[in-house]
């Protein structure tokens, strides 16, 4: 039991790290109206442990204070990513390939408002939504299934199967 609980917070906390320093290599890419955030590629990993689910919710809270964000920015794109890392994880048993579909319709809905309304970004609502939503499938659904196969075929190494009290 405890055992499955140092894994969990292990597993967490590697994740977290994974995606903050993704995001802080390629800052230029990272932050702004029109971004590619490439750590939204480890939104995937729900599918393979619940302890993405906090892993991703740190590391987006870290990285958006990291760079520089508002807090506005920093609680509603973190909050944005850990009820997407949820929804990812409850969608795990229907199929694989709808592991990218939560976080990129949730940022494209959330995400425009904040640059909009937080940033003052003088482009209209439609197309933030146009830029974010493909910043998503670059990184979340194309660079994500490319992880996801890549990690399908070593999930019994890298992720050790157990119960979690999550």
């Amino acid at each position: 039991m405890k055992t499955n609980k140092v894994l969990f917070m292990t597993q967490a906390a590697m994740i977290a790290a994974i995606y903050v320093v993704l995001c802080l290599v390629f800052e230029p890419i990272s932050y702004g109206a029109i971004q590619t955030r490439v750590a939204e590629a480890l939104t995937v990993l729900p599918l393979f442990t619940p302890a993405a689910i906090p892993g991703l919710f740190i590391g987006c809270l870290i990285a958006n204070m990291l760079g520089g964000g508002i807090m506005l920015d920093v609680i509603a794109g973190s909050l944005t990513t850990l009820v997407a890392a949820y929804l990812t994880w409850i969608l795990r048993s229907k199929s694989k390939y709808l592991a990218s579909v939560p976080p990129v319709v949730l940022n494209a809905l959330v995400i425009p408002w904040v640059l909009k309304y937080g940033y003052g970004e003088p482009l209209p609502i439609p197309f933030l939504m146009g830029t974010v939503g493909i910043g998503e499938i670059l990184t979340a659904s194309i660079m994500g299934t490319v992880l996801l196969c890549v990690l399908d075929r070593y999930k019994n190494v890298i992720f050790r199967q157990g119960s979690y009290t999550a």
